[in-house]
């Protein structure tokens, strides 16, 4: 298992954008999954977007049509790029890889704030 550090986060207007970034301490390639969660106080960790391998995407509801999420294998980073933003994505967003294994790292989160 390897290291995940995300980045990017911050405070935003809502209908400003955000990108958070994922880089991994060893190839990408090893993970099978990668994926955004994000947590708000209280609330349980849920999915936000996941791409495989082969570049295949799924989005929550909430975040479709707004988010996107992509992968550079070369730079061994993963991205969550944010727009249209609403208080409601306020949350810690964590970064998350799930190897051939099933084995699973988890970045340490970044928080976004979108606030007037």
């Amino acid at each position: 298992q390897g290291q995940l550090v995300e980045s990017g986060g911050g405070v935003v207007q809502p209908g400003g954008s955000l990108r958070l970034s994922c880089t991994a301490s060893g190839s990408i390639g090893s993970f099978n999954f990668m994926g955004w969660f994000r947590q708000a106080p209280g609330k349980q960790r849920d999915l936000v977007a996941d791409i495989s391998i082969d570049g295949s995407t799924n989005y929550a509801d909430s975040v479709k049509g707004r988010f996107t999420i992509s992968r550079d294998n070369d730079k061994n980073t993963m991205y969550l790029q944010m727009n249209s933003l609403k208080p409601e994505d306020t949350a810690v967003y964590y970064c998350n890889g799930v190897h051939s294994t099933g084995l699973q790292d988890w970045g340490q989160g970044t928080q976004v704030t979108v606030s007037s």
